[in-house]
């Protein structure tokens, strides 16, 4: 009998919201929004980072703090799905479900890879 392994390579396309962009950038201005948005993405960065070694840590309480932050971040810059996901995360801690934690983290992950990647590439073409 031969065996056969599935290997499973989920992909989730980053949902932005273009419209929370453009409302930045009117208010702020094109200069002061950009600053903003470029701040944005790199303190996402180093949420995420940080928040896979709490993981790891087992230190819940920052991890969930943590999240709530990059969740507020991801909002003011139009990353709902990421801020979606993040929600998943924070829920998954308030219930204590470490499986499903490690499986919405990695999940998180993928996402902010995938959105930090969208936003720099909607920044490049169209703002």
């Amino acid at each position: 009998m031969v065996e056969q392994v599935t290997v499973l390579a989920p992909l989730e396309n980053a949902r932005l919201d273009p419209d929370r962009l453009d409302a930045l950038y009117k208010q702020l201005g094109h200069g002061a929004a950009e600053d903003v948005v470029c701040r944005a993405m790199e303190e996402l960065a180093v949420r995420l980072a940080h928040i896979d070694a709490l993981f790891r840590e087992g230190d819940r309480d920052d991890m969930r703090k943590n999240t709530r932050a990059l969740i507020a971040i991801a909002e003011q810059i139009g990353m709902m799905g990421l801020a979606r996901v993040g929600g998943h995360v924070v829920d998954c801690i308030d219930d204590r479900d470490s499986i499903a934690l490690a499986a919405t983290l990695s999940r998180l992950t993928r996402l902010g890879e995938r959105s930090l990647t969208a936003i720099w590439d909607l920044q490049d073409l169209s703002i």
